[in-house]
């Protein structure tokens, strides 16, 4: 059988309120870090909202694991891109 290939690629993480979901993305985050290459965060205090941007190595579907739970935080929204 194949094995899945690991891929390199982004994931862009806006978050509405940061101050009450930062504990739950955090240990989502803690919980796929073998994924997590590099990892930049940026708060906007006077916006009430933080941007954070992944950069990630590893198969779709672990990606996916890791974005599926991070989607599921109502006031998150997530997109990933991948190189070809």
């Amino acid at each position: 059988m194949k094995k899945p290939q690991r891929r390199i690629g982004v994931v862009a993480i806006i978050v509405n309120d940061p101050a009450n979901t930062h504990q739950k993305i955090n240990s989502i985050l803690h919980e796929h870090s073998d994924l997590i290459v590099g990892r930049l965060g940026v708060p906007r205090k006077e916006e009430k909202l933080s941007i954070i941007s992944l950069i990630v190595e590893g198969t779709t579907d672990d990606v996916g694991a890791l974005t599926g739970k991070l989607g599921q935080i109502s006031s998150v929204s997530v997109k990933t891109a991948f190189a070809k």
